[in-house]
């Protein structure tokens, strides 16, 4: 338990390069759609360079089979986990500091356990408390943002007291700021947990030894995910790298479905370059560490571990924001709110 939760923590460390990075293409003035489908070209491009290294170029034509085979569920996974999920992200990131984004997305920690339950699995009612504790911490740090913002637009014309965010500015934080970002935090455990769900039912069918009271847990509509018989999904870290890139593959139509309604000005190279590294660091490093700890993980109890290291990512944003943009450290109330949410995340690891 102790090697997947470093390999958490590694893995968040990679992953708050998004949030620095995306709010230095956000004050760049790029636009926040090129910020999230260029991640996932790049990625595309660096999975197939790596894995035609490891394995030669027949590899990926095994796996270009497997996504032929299953392709809707690929989009739809691809779609959510990685689509939906950064879009949000990006989205977000234009309207709030990367801390602030981290924070909010640590809700996903949270939104792992309704994730998680939706499938069948239980939890003591304890987690309850650490959950509203996380769920506390992340409206101080979106309250902490507002105050900031209120202070930033406070003229003479207006004498609105800075320590008390105006109404419509704290709409706003929520709704574009928030909002994504909730967002992003349920639709990156649905997308992992149903490819983690798809190979479990490859592994359970070989299983002979099966109880008949975890068959009970799948209910009706998760009898409708495909399972993906294939040593590719397995849980090796190469296999993690083939999850990445199926689920990266699947996620394109998505975009291209996405930067046709959006319809968005041709970036810049800064930003294409800053993408670049967006991909390398936290979508194939960060992600692919993730997904091969997430694999590791024998139990419903080490899953949810893994998943609570993200709490890292809000420090390492913080500090990276601090250090790279000059972020404003956070007022009293972000600190608290930074506070219960690393505690609530710390206890609930423990606790499982």
């Amino acid at each position: 338990m102790i090697k997947l939760i470093l390999l958490g923590l590694v893995a968040g460390a990679f992953f708050s390069s998004t949030f620095v990075l995306n709010e230095l293409m956000s004050v760049a003035g790029g636009h926040w759609y090129w910020s999230a489908s260029l991640r996932y070209v790049f990625m595309l491009i660096l999975l197939t360079a790596i894995i035609t290294f490891q394995h030669g170029v027949q590899r990926i034509g095994e796996l270009w089979q497997v996504f032929r085979r299953y392709w809707q569920f690929w989009c739809v996974t691809g779609g959510i986990g990685f689509g939906l999920f950064y879009a949000g992200i990006c989205y977000a990131a234009d309207h709030a500091s990367g801390w602030v984004v981290a924070s909010t997305f640590m809700f996903t920690v949270v939104a792992s356990l309704f994730v998680l339950y939706a499938f069948g699995r239980r939890f003591d009612r304890q987690v309850i408390v650490y959950a509203v504790m996380i769920f506390i911490g992340v409206v101080c740090a979106n309250i902490s943002e507002a105050m900031h913002t209120a202070t930033i637009n406070t003229t003479v014309n207006t004498p609105a007291n800075p320590l008390i965010p105006s109404t419509e500015g704290l709409l706003q934080i929520l709704l574009f700021g928030a909002l994504p970002a909730l967002i992003a935090a349920f639709s990156y455990p649905i997308g992992n947990q149903l490819v983690w769900q798809a190979s479990h039912n490859a592994a359970q069918r070989h299983n002979t030894a099966a109880t008949t009271s975890s068959a009970q847990l799948v209910s009706s509509w998760q009898r409708h995910i495909p399972t993906i018989d294939t040593e590719l999904l397995g849980n090796g870290v190469n296999n993690a790298f083939n999850k990445v890139w199926l689920m990266t593959l699947g996620s394109l139509p998505f975009w291209l479905l996405l930067g046709v309604l959006i319809h968005p000005n041709l970036p810049s190279m800064t930003q294409a370059f800053n993408t670049f590294l967006v991909a390398l660091c936290s979508g194939v490093i960060a992600t692919s560490l993730f997904l091969y700890a997430r694999g590791q993980a024998d139990s419903t109890q080490e899953v949810a571990g893994v998943d609570a290291t993200q709490a890292s990512e809000v420090i390492f944003a913080l500090i990276g924001g601090v250090l790279l943009l000059g972020t404003p450290l956070p007022s009293l109330l972000g600190w608290i709110g930074i506070a219960l949410i690393v505690l609530g995340l710390v206890l609930f690891a423990v606790r499982q």
